[in-house]
């Protein structure tokens, strides 16, 4: 099998290690934590945008290989499209603190505005800036690098995103909520609907013949070809690319599409053939559950996904089995913490949102909103939810009817929870680096000096949880209180030797923002653990040596 680098490893072969357990990866490592706006940069590479790394990564088209330009610890937060000057500078909508970046042709970093409120869509034309704001009345306006006031070419924009200078002068700009394409002239000017009964339009791209490209941000992976200037026909393509982002032809007309669901670049054609680039997988992923029938799913922020492992045959891979595919069950957005539920699924959004999801169905039902980032959970004997509602430092019980009650609270930073056979609620503090057990509303320390611990799981008379900052799996008897280390070198948490900022910022205009990191953990029916390798975008399973 060919080795690849990881996003937590250059080399492609960092491996846990343990004497316990056999670890073997469900799906192969993803390369790209995500990917947003792309563009071409003066070298010829397409520089990919990854909003929920903080950083920006450089693809040779060629071959796939992937450089990190702009690295997650840096002073850009959260990436969501870039455009190339004139003169080869760089500029970044930096979006969740409102942030416009010019990145000089030496790698010298200068902030343009912080301004505008929720910068999505960015593109230059010539030494000109235009940016537009991803939010409800939403403004599209001219920003000077050199210095001097915005200028306001519009407002009123319903959810903007990437945009582009047309060929008759103007500039497009999609509204992503009223399914709407508009343009504007880039003097300002009245502007006008070019386009409407767009599928979910995220992203507007013209290619070298002049025909209008319209990504939708869907499930189907369609995007509508305008020919705006010719017959006014339209046509859609469907490229089966989960959550198109953005694209970017090169200079002999080949498109490149990005996808914010699952990351990758992949080339796809006017026909809907598609060719990867970099190949797609996950941005996390988060929670992980099992049901009992052994399907494995995975909290993946903008989904819900089954990682499916193709063989165990250990002679087919140096990590004991070939990693097979990851399949999307449902976008879901927002999502991190996962429980299955006999044939249901339960799962916390970081809208702050509780919500039961039916794969037969289809269909999903809100069990609890308002809440402050709500993480890991669990069901109950009874049938009720109980959730670590991490911002408010609290646990919560969320029963049939849809009734919210605190177990407990004043907790320092909740993760995720867990019951033992005797239905007892343990906790994981990843910021107290403890588990601990609730005793009638009380807190009690299981267990501490873990790290970071997170996800949980308990097998028989034994808790296991995952610790984000030693990428150790601990495992604690719950008769003994004795605590040993289980597996080492887990690929979780942000990549060796980067330091991020401890707490994700908010959006201003009440939005959760960044997401926090949640390696979770799951035990399966056969007895293995389940876990997520969020560094390197793969779910492990863990088999009793």
């Amino acid at each position: 099998m060919t080795v690849r680098p990881s996003r937590f490893d250059d080399t492609g072969r960092r491996q846990p290690t343990s004497e316990r357990w056999d670890t073997r990866r469900l799906n192969p490592p993803n390369p790209l934590w995500g990917s947003n706006g792309v563009a071409f940069g003066p070298d010829g590479r397409l520089y990919v945008a990854q909003f929920l790394a903080g950083q920006i990564s450089a693809v040779d088209p060629a071959g796939g290989d992937v450089e990190v330009v702009v690295p997650m610890d840096g002073p850009v937060q959260s990436p969501d499209d870039l455009a190339f000057g004139a003169d080869g500078s760089m500029y970044i909508a930096d979006l969740v603190p409102g942030r416009v970046w010019r990145r000089s042709p030496q790698g010298e970093y200068t902030l343009v505005s912080d301004e505008v409120k929720v910068p999505n869509g960015i593109t230059c034309i010539g030494d000109r800036l235009f940016v537009n704001e991803m939010k409800m009345n939403g403004r599209l306006l001219e920003l000077f690098p050199e210095g001097g006031d915005p200028v306001v070419l519009t407002d009123g924009l319903a959810f903007g995103n990437a945009m582009q200078l047309g060929p008759d002068g103007y500039l497009y700009y999609p509204h992503m909520i009223s399914n709407q394409v508009w343009r504007i002239p880039p003097e300002g000017g009245v502007p006008e609907v070019v386009a409407e009964d767009v599928h979910d339009p995220v992203a507007v791209r013209f290619d070298k013949g002049g025909v209008l490209n319209v990504l939708s941000r869907g499930p189907e992976g369609f995007v509508t070809r305008i020919d705006l200037h010719g017959t006014g026909s339209r046509s859609l393509v469907t490229s089966g690319v989960v959550g198109l982002d953005n694209a970017a032809f090169d200079a002999e007309n080949r498109m490149f599409v990005s996808s914010f669901a699952s990351g990758g670049i992949t080339e796809m054609h006017s026909d809907g053939r598609t060719r990867q680039i970099v190949p797609r997988g996950l941005d996390g992923p988060y929670g992980v559950t099992i049901d009992l029938g052994g399907t494995v799913y995975a909290a993946d922020h903008y989904r819900v996904v089954r990682p499916e492992e193709r063989s165990k045959d250990r002679s087919e891979d140096s990590d004991g089995g070939e990693p097979g595919g990851v399949t999307t069950e449902a976008l879901l957005i927002f999502t991190h913490g996962i429980t299955a539920d006999g044939g249901l699924l339960h799962v916390t959004s970081q809208f702050g949102n509780v919500q039961t999801y039916d794969p037969e169905r289809g269909t999903t039902r809100v069990r609890a909103t308002g809440l402050r980032q709500p993480l890991g959970l669990a069901v109950r004997t009874d049938g009720a939810l109980v959730v670590a509602e991490t911002g408010a430092g609290r646990i919560i019980a969320i029963d049939e009817g849809d009734t919210v009650t605190v177990l407990a609270e004043g907790l320092e930073h909740p993760v995720d929870v867990a019951f033992d056979a005797e239905q007892r609620c343990y906790v994981s503090d990843d910021r107290r680096g403890a588990v601990l057990r609730i005793d009638d509303g009380e807190a009690v320390p299981v267990a501490e000096g873990l790290g970071a611990p997170q996800g949980l799981a308990v097998r028989g008379d034994e808790l296991f949880t995952v610790d984000t900052e030693q990428r150790r799996l601990w495992a604690v008897s719950l008769t003994t209180g004795e605590c040993r280390i289980d597996a080492e070198d887990l690929a979780v948490g942000v990549p060796p030797g980067i330091i991020r900022r401890a707490e994700p910022a908010l959006f201003a205009h009440g939005g959760p923002g960044m997401a926090g990191q949640f390696a979770g953990l799951a035990v399966a029916p056969d007895g293995s653990l389940v876990l997520s390798a969020n560094g390197e975008g793969t779910v492990l399973r863990l088999s009793p040596a």
